[in-house]
């Protein structure tokens, strides 16, 4: 019986559109696709752990004698966000997807959202997170009114320029943001999305984002293997995502090149449990930017530990055994699927 588990998770990397991707938007995905297409992908050695032997995937070529187990699987639950799709990896099942707003949200939410915080509201659209603070931001400095947007997911964001809204207090105006969004307006998660700068020119924004997710409404994997005494780590956002129900321990990290640093060190510890691990840049960095280049260069796979990917060799050499189907999902829904 294993002793430990690490599950990771390439956030958003897929290997083709589900049967009825269309209703959401997605006919046609498929990023491993996409990547593999591109001169940055290296992927010799997702190759040797059977990427490219899962059935229906015709890029790349298949391993002759495959170091890792591998399977395709196909989501059971409804919607296409982090939120759900994490909760079914861990074992809970959503039979409704949680709220999207693709035209904005209702005046109404908006009216309680400043009544309750005491701030005003910009743009109120789907939109890019970098593209938002570029358009919004300099009104944001002149009027001191909050950025709030959404996104294809079930989103709640809201940026503020640290200069003008310290970090806390942004935090502090988004758990009062998340005690508002429930019922019909229940979003999976309400994100912080602080930035810095002066101008349109070089608003950038910072790490020190902050998701609220709701909670739970059953027990999974996580509270299951704390009821047995057994150790939970959350790497990466996992905490935010289960709202930290059943995470024992929460690591959090910059991106991808940490998140894997993270895993490295803790297969190096001694414990008994799950390691759950979210590699974060593939989709916040590149899938929603469409970033071909950039996406293909975070999943090559060289022989050191420098960029996303690069250590799965140091990885292979740690664990006793690899099955590759976390990341490996017919797009439809979460991971959250870039369109390309």
């Amino acid at each position: 019986m294993a002793k430990r588990v690490f599950l990771i998770v390439l956030d958003s990397f897929g290997i083709g559109a589900e049967p009825d991707a269309a209703q959401f938007g997605d006919a046609g995905t498929n990023t491993l696709a996409a990547i593999a297409a591109h001169p940055n992908f290296k992927g010799e050695h997702l190759a040797e752990v059977g990427l490219f032997n899962l059935d229906g995937v015709t890029c790349g070529t298949p391993c002759a004698n495959p170091v890792g187990s591998f399977a395709r699987l196909r989501e059971a639950s409804a919607g296409k966000d982090t939120t759900i799709g994490h909760w079914e990896i861990a074992g809970l099942l959503s039979a409704e997807p949680l709220p999207t707003f693709p035209d904005g949200f209702p005046q109404e939410l908006l009216d309680a959202f400043t009544a309750k915080t005491g701030y005003k509201v910009l743009c109120n659209k789907p939109y890019s997170g970098t593209e938002v603070i570029r358009d919004y931001g300099e009104e944001h400095m002149k009027t001191g009114a909050l950025i709030v947007y959404t996104s294809a997911d079930s989103v709640f964001q809201i940026a503020a320029n640290e200069a003008l809204v310290p970090v806390e207090k942004l935090y502090e105006i988004c758990a009062q943001a998340r005690e508002l969004l429930t019922g019909k307006y229940g979003v999976g998660r309400v994100i912080a999305r602080p930035f810095v700068g002066d101008c349109a020119a070089n608003f950038t924004r910072t790490s020190r984002r902050h998701d609220y997710s709701l909670v739970p409404p059953k027990d999974t994997m996580l509270d299951a293997l704390q009821a047995a005494g057994k150790a939970t780590i959350g790497v990466g956002k996992i905490h935010d995502i289960f709202a930290g129900k059943g995470v024992g321990e929460t690591i959090r990290t910059s991106g991808n090149t940490e998140g894997l640093q993270v895993t490295l060190e803790l297969a190096d510890r001694d414990f008994e449990g799950l390691a759950f691990v979210n590699l974060v840049d593939f989709d916040m960095l590149y899938g929603h930017r469409r970033d071909v280049a950039g996406y293909a260069a975070a999943a090559a796979v060289r022989r050191h530990c420098s960029v996303p990917g690069r250590s799965c060799p140091a990885l292979q050499g740690t664990f006793r055994e690899i099955r590759c189907s976390p990341g490996s999902i017919p797009q439809r829904r979460r991971p959250r699927p870039p369109t390309f």
